[in-house]
């Protein structure tokens, strides 16, 4: 019997080595000049901080959570599936490379703000005369009055390559975005892009900035070591967001064959008699009432099961990066960008028991209208393209093959906590004063006579009711 259970033991061993994941049990206790988990050198991706000094920075740790042993007992197993097996490199260890030097620079500004334009001309002449790089700008950007009068920005403003948003369709011309404002502005560049997303770099100069976290002051030595391959990024999951409608015999106009704002454009299905968009949204899709007195009415569908309807002012569906936004404003809680999920987070729901929930982000969340439903319902994108939702209309809702990169001050740790902290001020307190030595001594003594009085043992009650 013991001979049995120490062969069992070691086909355990055997098994459970076959099934060891290299990207969860590789060696993790690396150094700087080291090839990370069997990777090539020249790929390696270094979980040090990007703009700081990485001598001493050495890390232990993976971000993913552990491998789980797929065997159960000495004879039960997981079984095998080789086509669903994927390998994800650890988020601390994702760092910038380039494959040929970046040539074009997409350059977005915050519309309307004059504290921009000198940041904006600096940063422009940096990039064409120091770096030669193609800049390309918005038209109506240049069309700012204190930029049309500017006689000495002259001979730069005419080496713009200038785009029109919904007509013109940059995405395949792009190498590196950078961002002057606010956290709009980031969101402004994801709906720029509706398939792969450039390296997006983002300056803090709007108001709150959770999403930029580089400051303008030194802006030269940071976007050089952008520009060499230095820094490190954080791939912030977006969501692809299909809406279907009923055709009810109205004529869609697409300029150009691109829908509002870079969306793809329509597509019609005339035997199906249905209109299709998409979109890829960063941060939310926002269903609500709009402005109906009435309670909205939807159906929440997963994976085609109906999970649960939604009564009250709407439904948020979010990214972990939108979960410091909107949701988290309706009592949702904040997520890091690198857990792969979706949340689900109601807006004032007519009910106590409607909590917030977060499903895996392989999942299709489909949305529509209750039969029951009063009136009809709004739809956001990221807070923008709002349009109604009727009877028969669908928006599903699952996790994009396209992620944004933003790139990071430091990591995506050490940048997430340090927004939380300056921007949310997250769990700001006065701390508890500690106790005066006499205050501290009286307490203990105090702590002792009560602790003796208990020692004593139980109190007696007599019949009169003393003790």
């Amino acid at each position: 019997m013991e001979q049995e259970t120490v062969s069992g033991s070691a086909e355990l061993r055997a098994e459970a080595a076959s099934y060891r994941c290299s990207a969860c049990h590789g060696d993790e206790d690396w150094g700087l000049g080291h090839p990370i988990r069997g990777r090539a050198k020249s790929r390696s991706l270094s979980a040090a901080p990007a703009l700081a000094s990485t001598r001493e920075f050495r890390r232990t740790r993976s971000l993913h959570g552990p491998c789980p042993v797929t065997t159960f007992g000495p004879k039960a197993c997981v079984l095998q599936n080789p086509q669903t097996i994927m390998h994800i490199q650890d988020p601390a260890s994702q760092r910038l490379t380039w494959n040929k030097s970046p040539k074009s620079v997409l350059v977005i500004k915050k519309i309307r703000d004059a504290s921009l334009l000198q940041p904006f001309k600096e940063l422009c002449v940096y990039l064409m005369e120091e770096n030669n790089m193609i800049v390309y700008v918005e038209k109506k950007v240049l069309e700012d009055p204190a930029i049309v009068s500017d006689d000495r920005f002259g001979p730069v403003k005419r080496k713009f390559c200038t785009f029109r948003e919904d007509y013109d369709d940059i995405s395949n011309q792009i190498d590196l975005i950078i961002c002057l404002g606010g956290d709009g502005t980031l969101l402004y560049a994801s709906s720029l892009f509706q398939g792969s997303v450039p390296p997006v770099m983002a300056f803090h100069l709007g108001s709150l900035g959770f999403l930029t976290p580089f400051n303008f002051e030194n802006f030269q030595s940071q976007v050089t070591q952008v520009i060499q391959g230095n820094a490190a990024v954080v791939l912030r999951s977006r969501l692809k967001v299909r809406v279907v409608k009923e055709l009810r015999g109205k004529k869609v106009a697409v300029p150009n064959g691109i829908s509002e704002n870079g969306v793809l454009a329509a597509a019609l299905d005339a035997e199906v008699g249905k209109q299709v968009m998409q979109y890829q949204v960063l941060n939310e899709v926002v269903i609500d009432r709009g402005p109906s007195s009435y309670l909205s009415n939807v159906d929440v569908y997963l994976d085609g099961h109906l999970i649960t309807t939604v009564q009250g002012d709407g439904v948020i569906v979010s990214t972990p990066t939108g979960s410091t936004a909107y949701a988290a404003a309706a009592g949702a809680s904040m997520i890091h960008p690198n857990v792969p999920a979706i949340m689900l987070t109601p807006i004032c729901p007519h009910s106590l028991s409607f909590r917030p929930i977060v499903v895996p982000a392989g999942v299709e969340l489909k949305i529509m209208l209750s039969p029951e439903a009063r009136n009809t319902v709004w739809v956001s994108f990221d807070g923008r393209k709002r349009q109604e939702v009727r009877h028969g209309d669908s928006i599903s809702i699952t996790t994009s093959r396209y992620p944004l990169p933003s790139i990071c001050v430091r990591d995506p740790v050490s940048d997430w906590f340090e927004s939380l902290a300056q921007c949310l001020h997250w769990n700001v307190r006065k701390k508890q004063a500690h106790f005066a030595e006499d205050e501290e001594d009286a307490h203990e003594e105090d702590g002792a006579g009560r602790a003796g009085s208990q020692a004593c043992g139980p109190a007696v009650c007599t019949r009169d009711g003393r003790t």
